[in-house]
């Protein structure tokens, strides 16, 4: 056993020693060490910080556009704000899930084989289902046309379709859900709906569309609905609301406290002005291009997307630039430059940070060339990097940037029932059934 002197000056007890009094040197290194450590400390924090946000997307990257786009996107994957698959999938199988495999090639733009060669981590499943005739409709919208049905069916339809295939899809309510899925290699399946004449006049519906796990709604199709104007789809439809309707306004409000993304593709310029003046959560055009590229309605003006942002007056959002030749280039000139000009058009005019992929794959009869389906989403990508766009950039293109936008809308929601904002009970007044009645006591 070791005697009690040999351990005095190790535990602090017995004899002290002498220790040489700190020269003015010494005081020095020692200022000029704390200063290293603290910049050295500082710097692991704002790694740990950012590193989501970077994502990795660190170190060189090749020359070869090829060998770069692949190397991003085994980082930062495609995730594409409008796919078409659930209503091709309703016009040729009639929703019968069990009639096709989606593990092999089938017609159309979309199966998995493609969707992993195109280095896909996301999609939202479109549940769209057309305008209803206005004839049968009526001028105020009220008759009844089987769209809320319809729209149930292609909610269904998609379940099935990721339930079916569990080891490549994966239901995704947030953007924690999004990211968790795509860590673990799967496909993270979102639902939107395209177009608020699918919610038959009502608020209460939407709030179920909700909960059975909806996370967009287009406010207009190529018709206007109870809520608001479209922009049509040729030049000179006729408004009928001048933007949003009275219940529109409503309709804003309860998407914002439910946490529901706000789609202004297909409205028309004075509803897209007015929702990105009330919302108070960022929104997203999940698939429409630049109308000073092409001059279409379908695609957003330059005084639309310079109200895009996060400084005064503007609001956070993401245009995520859509694929179809019509809304690309003239006819029989839609190409994969065609589409990165819109791209590049987009982030000049509101930043890279508000630019993302909506292809509308599946819901297009035709195709720029260089992007016929899903398996090419590497060449855009190829083709933006020989233009000057860094790994970062891209990271954000490629669906950084919508999930920064689903962010947002989830924690404006998460704000507002903090507060205990009421749902909105708003309702259609052109509706007969609800019409305020005296009830004798």
């Amino acid at each position: 056993m070791s005697s009690s002197t040999e351990n005095a000056p190790l535990l602090g007890g017995g004899p002290t020693l002498a220790r040489p009094k700190p020269t003015h040197n010494s005081k020095i290194r020692a200022i000029i060490y704390g200063v290293l450590t603290l910049i050295f400390v500082t710097g692991l924090v704002a790694v740990s910080v950012f590193w989501e946000e970077l994502g990795g997307v660190v170190g060189g990257l090749p020359n070869d556009p090829e060998k770069a786009a692949q190397r991003i996107l085994d980082i930062a994957p495609v995730i594409d704000g409008h796919i078409d698959l659930p209503i091709l999938v309703r016009d040729l199988y009639r929703n019968n899930a069990s009639a096709f495999d989606l593990e092999k090639e089938i017609p159309g733009h979309v199966d998995i084989p493609r969707l992993r060669k195109g280095q896909v981590g996301g999609f939202f499943w479109s549940a769209y289902v057309s305008c209803p005739n206005p004839d049968i409709e009526g001028k105020d919208y009220l008759n009844s046309t089987w769209r809320v049905r319809d729209t149930l069916e292609q909610i269904d339809i998609s379940k099935l379709l990721i339930a079916r295939y569990p080891d490549t899809f994966e239901l995704a309510l947030t953007s924690k859900h999004v990211k968790s899925a795509i860590s673990r290699g799967k496909i993270a399946s979102l639902i939107g709906i395209e177009g608020a004449h699918q919610l038959g006049n009502s608020i209460a519906v939407l709030r179920q569309m909700y909960d059975l796990g909806v996370r967009y709604v287009t406010l207009t199709h190529v018709c206007h609905n109870a809520f608001a104007d479209s922009c049509g789809f040729a030049p000179g439809i006729i408004p009928r609301w001048e933007g949003l309707s009275p219940l529109g306004v409503s309709l804003i409000g309860e998407m914002n406290r439910l946490g529901m993304l706000i789609d202004l593709s297909h409205t028309s310029d004075d509803t897209a002005r007015q929702a990105l003046k009330l919302s108070k959560a960022p929104v997203i055009w999940s698939h429409s291009s630049a109308r000073a590229v092409h001059d279409v309605p379908r695609n957003v003006p330059d005084d639309i997307l310079e109200l895009v942002g996060t400084g005064p007056d503007k609001t956070d959002a993401v245009v995520m630039v859509n694929f179809a030749p019509f809304f690309v280039a003239t006819p029989g000139n839609a190409t994969i430059q065609s589409v990165a000009d819109h791209v590049d058009h987009i982030a000049k005019i509101a930043g890279k940070k508000h630019v993302g992929i909506g292809s509308d794959f599946d819901g297009i009869g035709d195709v720029p060339v260089g992007l016929e389906d899903v398996s090419k989403y590497p060449a855009l990508i190829a083709e933006l990097y020989t233009r000057g766009w860094t790994r970062f950039e891209l990271a954000g293109l490629t669906g950084r940037n919508l999930l920064r936008i689903l962010d947002g809308a989830e924690r404006v929601a998460k704000e507002l029932q903090e507060l205990g904002t009421e749902p909105s009970y708003d309702y259609y007044d052109k509706r007969p059934d609800l019409a305020r009645k005296k009830r004798e006591l």
